[in-house]
């Protein structure tokens, strides 16, 4: 990116006419192009750098394992010594394999940037006069854009109008209230944190509205040059971390394999580079070469199976923790409910209707001028009266400190402050109370009353809010320091039912092994009264009180026994999910508000929805296209999906390349010759691989989808000895009908153990792919055609002109009638075989849960 305007001077202490003058820009907003001008040539807004791998660099991405390197190195050695035609050959299925890999990522990569656009980031700019929405990426210098609550400011720019704005700046100055902003002009040497003038890119608008010039973008921002600093990552799931320990393990093997054979084979006097050459292939062989293609390939496809269930996934490896959810955390709004807030009646402090209560409620909800929520918008549906001749004079924005909002309206002959909030945080102001006859009374005298009142509101499920005014004086604008000794005036009460079918939804939920949690700032009995609704017969509840007086190794233990949190602070969400992280759950968290980008964050899977605000879109993992738990579901779902056909793939490589090089390695010490050539083992390993490449679109079970499934490499270490054993018995059973039943020479022996292990290992994939027995789990229908076609070209080769480059020979007729006898048995063992292995893991498992 190249050095943009603004660097030279600081640009907090120009005026709006100097700094557009100095970024040649005007009020009216950029031209489309001039924007597109600037776009190529202060490069995108972006502090990521781009991920956009050109083709030849992923193919060359392919080539980067060190035992693929070594074999390349080798390969060309043997050339060297005269060996071309073995060197080509090796080096067309080294080509081949990694084309296959490319092939698959490059795919997955595509499918994924097509999806991630789905949910891309908007924000609001002015464009030759006219406001249009635009990708974040495309904010250039000299743009002016529009920012109300929950906007996530796209760059660094200087405030032209705002209007009781405040903004989130955490992130910078580590302030957690937020901080107020308004048009001014500041010396040059203001520190950051006292920037009153100016915004930064990453943090967010609070409440209020605001118009802002684009100053910096990209990695000259503030946001920019503290990334650069840090250089963060991004935290490993469990998926991730078990791939990579995973990794280490075969590294292990592979290099321990190795050393062994290549000394053991210069040992018993074969030649050095042949030796060489067939402990890289053996190792090349061990390893599942397109296991990180496969894993692409699997997230990406269950990606799009997710999208068309409207699940977006903006972070591919967070599909594994997806399946792996036991906890679900919700508000309740729009999940559980229908979202759809309605208002049920305005009432004085005796609790019959007031339209006085019901008028200044609507002033206070339809003339505020920070963020405009469903509260604020069921209340003016409610209002049927007369607008009057009202006008904003001041506004104290609500903030989740306060719990309340307060809007200064005058006419001809009024000025009054109405406030409107918790019931609490309105009491907390008021020193008087308004009867239904309209007299004044002392606070005091009513506080039983308006209690009382408000249990019976609560316990109805009705969320209830308090209205409050007092008159003030036209000469002064009303400020967050006036909020005292108030009217209080009566109460608003609203509703919003449960969806008709969220009890069975919850229940689909459980039996997928899923225990729904909801966090709600509304007040316990409207939180019990909504559990009875929805099904819970004893609700157990945590208020935001208790929360606080309760130490972390305490809420450990209650936590996951809670079903609704109530009363919760915004900071207190994120302490929640913790909690029940660190007692072992993964945890999955669904937000889609200002303050919810903290838990978003913490959270396993971050979950939000295509029209929540900015900064907790931003946030999440995953995005929802409609506010349904049902389309959760369908994701829950199709995680376990994905995580099942990858770990399916990682048994069947393990097991099979397991057992054949513990084969080959055995053999390699008692025969004369080497047990296969290098270029065969490769292409064995290239044959093997080739059905496994279609495991994406792969049936799975109902077992797999029942209960929450995670990264176990213990359990992968017993699976891969187990079957990779009884696979080397079936391979000593070969090479002993070979040499013993038949005398066979080198070339056959190559050959007819080529045959029986390529057809052995693509069949064993129909066992090892289900826990059931295999004939009632069919595979899928690419899977399928993958079997058939390789074991045909595989009974085809030594008939064919690729028989002499690989070195193979024709086999007696009758040594296939042995090798399909070794092959079924070897199959209805595995069989047999698998379900001792599960019973004995469900065992295993039965006797730790008690």
């Amino acid at each position: 990116m190249k050095n943009q305007p603004g660097t030279s001077q600081s640009f907090w202490q120009l005026t709006t006419t100097d700094a557009l003058k100095q970024l040649s820009a005007a009020e009216s907003g950029l031209t489309p192009n001039e924007a597109a001008a600037r776009l190529n040539q202060y490069g995108p807004n972006s502090i990521k750098a781009k991920t956009n791998t050109s083709g030849l660099m992923l193919l060359l991405a392919q080539f980067k394992s060190p035992v693929t390197l070594l074999l390349i190195v080798a390969a060309l050695l043997s050339a060297g010594l005269g060996d071309v035609a073995d060197t080509v050959i090796i080096l067309v299925i080294v080509l081949i394999s990694s084309v296959l890999g490319f092939w698959q990522e490059k795919g997955a990569a595509r499918a994924v940037s097509e999806l991630l656009k789905m949910v891309q980031l908007h924000c609001t700019v002015l464009r030759a006069g006219k406001k249009t929405e635009v990708p974040l990426e495309v904010v250039v210098p000299g743009d002016i854009i529009s920012l109300t609550a929950g906007d996530i400011i796209p760059a660094d720019a200087l405030i032209l109008e705002a209007q009781a704005l405040f903004i989130d700046e955490a992130a910078f100055t580590g302030e957690t209230y937020p901080v107020e902003k308004s048009v001014c002009v500041l010396p040059e040497n203001t520190s950051l944190a006292k920037r009153k003038n100016t915004l930064f890119m990453g943090s967010h608008v609070i409440s209020g509205k605001a118009t802002a010039l684009v100053i910096k973008t990209g990695i000259d921002t503030e946001f920019g040059k503290i990334s650069a600093q840090l250089q963060q990552k991004t935290p490993e799931t469990d998926f991730e971390k078990g791939i990579r320990k995973f990794g280490y393990l075969l590294m292990e093997i592979t290099l321990l394999l190795v050393i062994i054979i290549f000394a053991a084979n210069v040992y018993l006097h074969k030649p050095v580079l042949d030796s060489f050459l067939f402990s890289l292939a053996l190792a090349v062989g061990l390893t599942p070469q397109l296991l990180p293609a496969i894993i692409s390939v699997n997230l990406s496809t269950g990606a799009r199976r997710m999208a068309k269930q409207q699940v977006i996934v903006k972070k591919l490896s967070s599909i594994e923790n997806f399946g792996s959810m036991n906890i679900l955390c919700s508000d309740k709004t729009g999940t559980i409910t229908d979202g759809k807030v309605n208002l049920k009646d305005t009432l004085d402090i005796d609790g019959t209707h007031s339209e006085k209560v019901l008028q200044y409620a609507w002033l206070n909800a339809s003339m505020q001028q920070g963020f405009h929520n469903p509260i604020d918008e069921a209340i003016c549906l409610g209002y049927k009266g007369a607008a009057g001749d009202f006008k904003v004079q001041a506004e104290v924005p609500y903030d989740f400190i306060r719990k309340r909002l307060t809007v200064q309206v005058k006419n001809k002959t009024q000025n009054i402050a109405i406030t409107k909030g918790a019931l609490n945080a309105i009491l907390s102001i008021c020193t008087r109370a308004e009867d239904a006859d309209g007299k004044l009374i002392v606070i005091a005298d009513c506080h039983k009353k308006i209690d009382e009142q408000y249990v019976q509101f609560s316990n109805a499920g009705y969320r209830t809010l308090g209205v409050a005014y007092k008159p003030t004086d036209a000469g002064h604008d009303f400020t967050k320091d006036d909020e005292k000794e108030m009217i209080f005036l009566g109460f608003v009460t609203l509703f919003d039912p449960p969806k008709a079918d969220v009890i069975k939804t919850i229940n689909s939920l459980n039996q997928l092994g899923v225990q729904l949690k909801i966090i709600t700032g509304d007040n316990a009995l409207v939180a019990r009264s909504l559990a009875l609704q929805i099904g819970f017969s004893d609700p157990k509840i945590l208020t935001g009180a208790e929360l606080m007086k309760m130490s972390n190794a305490a809420l450990v233990h209650q936590a996951p026994l809670t079903h609704i949190f109530a009363e919760v602070e915004p900071n207190q969400k994120e302490r929640i999910i913790t909690i029940l992280k660190k007692a072992g759950n993964v945890v999955g968290f669904m937000g889609d508000g200002i303050n919810d980008a903290p838990a978003l964050h913490t959270a396993d899977v971050g979950i939000s929805v295509n029209t929540a605000v900015d900064v907790a879109r931003e946030a999440a993992d995953i995005v929802l296209l409609s506010r349904n738990l049902d389309v959760l579901i369908n994701g829950i779902i199709e995680g376990r999906k994905t995580f099942t056909n990858t770990m399916k793939y990682v048994f069947m490589a393990t097991s099979a390349n397991f057992g054949n090089m513990f084969s080959m390695a055995g053999a390699s010490l008692f025969l004369p010759f080497l047990p296969l050539l290098p270029k065969q083992i490769l292409l064995t390993n290239l044959l093997t691989d080739f059905p496994e490449m279609t495991i994406a679109a792969d049936r799975v079970d109902d077992i797999n989808i029942q209960s929450p499934q995670r990264w176990d490499l213990g359990f992968i270490k017993r699976f891969m000895i187990t079957f990779g054993l009884l696979s080397s018995v079936f391979d000593y059973l070969t090479f002993g009908v070979l040499i013993l039943v038949f005398h066979v020479d080198e070339k056959t022996f190559q050959t007819g153990w080529f045959t029986e292990s390529v057809i052995s290992a693509t069949l064993i994939v129909l066992v090892v792919r289900t826990r059931l027995p295999f004939f009632k789990s069919l595979p899928g229908k690419l899977l399928s055609i993958a079997t058939v076609a390789i074991l045909i070209f595989t009974l085809a080769i030594p008939f064919t002109p690729l028989a002499a480059w690989f070195g193979f020979g024709r086999l007696p007729a009758v040594l296939y009638v042995w090798m399909l006898v070794i092959v079924l048995f070897y199959l209805a063992s595995a069989e047999l075989l698998k379900r001792i292995f599960y019973k004995k893991m469900n065992a295993k498992l039965l006797k730790q849960g008690n």
